[in-house]
C-alpha cells in the first residue's frame, strides 16, 4: 500500500503502555487465574474467596465484588445472569461484540472505557512496532474519511490498541479473542500481536491484509450506525435457531463493506499491485471451515458464525469490485 506517516489519528487510543494492557491498577502479575502462555502473564480470573472453614466469607465476597467493579466486570456473570467473556451466541444478548473471526461477548455498563488520545508508550516497543502503529493510524483515518463520504451521518469510531487484555464497553477483551468491535462504546479493539498470528499462523502476510482486518471491524461500526446490527441481534433473540446463520450474514456483510473501502482506496491509488490478493488471501485464511480444520476438529457448517473461506473471499471480492454498499446485501442474497 502507498501510505505516509502522519500525525497519529485523533481517534486512536493507545493503551499499550498501560499496566495489564489497560486494566487498572497495581496488579503486577495480573489477578489470580489461568496462565495463557502469552506474553505478559495471566488470563484475568476472579477467585472465589472463602473463609477459614472453606465456606464463603462475606468480607471476602465484598472484596471480590469491589475488585470486579473496579475492573469493569459485571458481577452477574457469576450467577449466569449475564454473559462474560466466552464463545458463540449462547444467550444471544441484545448487543454483543463482533470480531474478525471469533468470540462474541456481552456488553457491560454504559460503554465508557478510557479516554481518547495517545497513552504512554510501552517500554519494550520497537521502531517496527511504532511504524505499524503509524500504519494502522493511517488506515483508520482513510477508512473513516471514506465512510464519511459514503454515509452522510457517519460518526467516527475509536481504535484502541492494547496488549493482552483491556476493558471495553462490552466487558474485558483479551488478545485471544482477536480484533473486535464493541457497539456499546463504538470502539474497535486490536492487539497488534494478532498481525503476527495472521502472517505466521494463518499464512496471510502483507499490509493490505492488515488493513482488511481493520476495515472489517469498521464495517461492523457501519452496521451499528445504520441499525443493521441492532436488527440482527433482535432477530437472533427471536429466532435462536437461526442465530449462527444470521451471524454469518452479518460477518460476510462486514467483509463486503471492507471491500467497498478497498475499492475506493484503489481509485485513489493507495493500493499497489498484489494488495488485493493479500486481502483475499487473508479473508480465505480465517474462514470458519479452515479454522475448524486447523484446530483438529471436523468441519461443521451449522456451527459457523463468520462464514466459510470461500464465502468470505467472495463477499470481500464483491465489495472490491463494486465500491457500492448497496451491493453488500448478504441478507437478501
Amino acid at each position: 500500500m502507498r501510505w505516509e506517516r502522519k500525525d497519529r489519528s485523533e481517534n486512536l487510543e493507545d493503551r499499550r503502555g498501560e499496566s495489564e494492557g489497560g486494566l487498572p491498577g497495581g496488579f503486577p502479575g495480573g489477578l489470580p487465574g489461568q496462565h495463557t502462555g502469552q506474553r505478559g502473564g495471566q488470563r484475568i480470573g476472579i477467585p472465589i474467596p472463602r473463609g477459614r472453614n472453606g465456606r464463603f466469607s462475606l468480607t471476602g465476597l465484598l472484596v471480590m465484588l469491589l475488585v470486579m467493579w473496579f475492573l469493569g466486570i459485571n458481577p452477574l456473570t457469576l450467577l449466569g445472569g449475564a454473559g462474560g467473556v466466552g464463545g458463540g451466541f449462547d444467550g444471544m444478548p441484545d448487543s454483543t461484540t463482533t470480531g474478525l473471526g471469533g468470540t462474541d461477548f456481552e456488553p457491560e455498563g454504559s460503554g465508557a472505557s478510557g479516554s481518547g488520545g495517545p497513552g504512554a508508550l510501552p517500554s519494550d516497543t520497537t521502531p517496527d512496532e511504532e511504524k505499524q502503529v503509524d500504519f494502522v493510524s493511517f488506515v483508520l483515518d482513510d477508512l473513516q474519511t471514506t465512510w464519511g463520504q459514503l454515509l452522510p451521518d457517519y460518526r467516527a469510531a475509536k481504535l484502541v490498541l492494547f496488549r493482552e487484555a483491556t476493558r471495553s464497553g462490552c466487558g474485558v477483551g483479551q488478545r485471544e479473542m482477536g480484533p473486535f468491535y464493541c457497539p456499546a462504546d463504538e470502539k474497535v479493539y486490536v492487539d497488534l500481536a494478532f498481525y503476527d498470528d495472521l502472517r505466521a499462523r494463518f499464512g496471510a502476510p502483507g499490509d493490505f491484509a492488515q488493513a482488511y482486518v481493520l476495515a472489517h471491524e469498521i464495517g461492523h461500526h457501519v452496521q451499528a450506525l445504520t441499525g443493521i446490527e441492532r436488527q440482527v441481534r433482535a432477530e437472533q433473540q427471536r429466532r435462536p435457531d437461526r442465530a449462527n446463520a444470521l451471524s454469518v450474514r452479518m460477518e460476510l456483510q462486514a467483509d463486503c463493506l471492507a471491500g467497498v473501502w478497498g475499492h475506493q482506496a484503489g481509485r485513489r491509488e493507495v493500493l499497489e499491485p498484489g494488495d488485493i490478493e493479500e486481502g483475499l488471501r487473508a479473508a480465505a485464511a480465517i474462514g470458519d471451515d479452515r479454522i475448524q480444520k486447523m484446530s483438529g476438529r471436523g468441519v461443521h457448517p451449522e456451527s459457523f458464525t463468520h462464514g466459510s473461506s470461500t464465502e468470505r473471499k467472495q463477499w470481500l471480492e464483491r465489495g472490491l469490485a463494486s465500491g457500492n454498499p448497496d451491493d453488500c446485501d448478504t441478507f437478501g442474497s
